[in-house]
């Protein structure tokens, strides 16, 4: 989602200084500070009582190994500990044409799929990107006219998700959108000095949902959005 991952890789900023540690309690290459503070203090569950936090890398995103008490169901408090990996929060679209039941979605390398055994690492996707400080619609409604060239209409909220809760911190809202050809009004492809290289890719909706099946689809927001649009028959 949002930046590709040639400009979202950073080097790791984590090494000290005599003025003190980036990202900690001096500014790292983003400016920000605090990053080890993530968590520290929460109450929302009287259960989990959170130690010590440590800073482990901050490129681009945040990888944190937290140490907290948790008490189990037993009564038993246990230390755990846990890394997790913090890029922000995102959202995703499904644009669909009603009329002519068609769906627009993206093609683009990524190259966790493919070293991970993805056959040639393009995956096509349903439009998406971090929100960046935005209100989640904001941030879609930027996201389409960058990626898909589309300007959108009135959105439908669908829900919000943590797609890898165990692991990554990250929250995706999702939407639903309906367009016409008029409403293309936009090159599309992604932003070229972020390096992003994006097909625009419009398909018949029963197409798309077929590709779910047999595995030419296999983004996971994507796949939801495509099987929630059929359960409430939106197209």
């Amino acid at each position: 989602m949002g930046m590709t991952e040639l400009t979202k890789t950073g080097q790791n900023t984590m090494a000290g200084t005599e003025h003190g540690m980036p990202g900690v309690d001096i500014p790292d290459a983003r400016g920000r500070t605090g990053l080890d503070q993530v968590g520290v203090g929460l109450g929302r569950n009287k259960d989990v009582g959170v130690t010590r936090v440590e800073v482990t890398s901050n490129g681009w995103h945040v990888l944190r190994r937290t140490t907290y008490t948790f008490r189990q169901r037993s009564g038993k408090l246990v230390t755990e500990q846990r890394e997790t990996y913090d890029r922000g929060n995102g959202a995703t679209v499904l644009a669909y044409d009603p009329l002519r039941r068609t769906v627009l979605l993206t093609r683009q390398f990524r190259f966790p799929a493919y070293v991970n055994g993805h056959e040639d690492g393009m995956l096509t996707e349903a439009a998406a990107g971090l929100l960046d400080d935005d209100a989640p619609d904001v941030a879609i409604r930027r996201e389409a006219m960058e990626e898909l060239g589309v300007q959108l209409g009135e959105l439908r909220h669908v829900f919000d998700l943590f797609m890898s809760p165990g692991s990554v911190t990250e929250r995706v809202h999702f939407y639903a959108a309906a367009y016409t050809p008029n409403d293309l009004s936009g090159t599309g492809g992604g932003v070229e000095e972020e390096g992003e290289d994006i097909e625009v890719i419009e398909i018949p909706f029963d197409d798309a949902l077929a590709m779910t099946a047999d595995g030419r689809i296999v983004d996971g927001k994507t796949v939801i959005l495509l099987q929630w649009a059929a359960l409430n028959r939106l197209l």
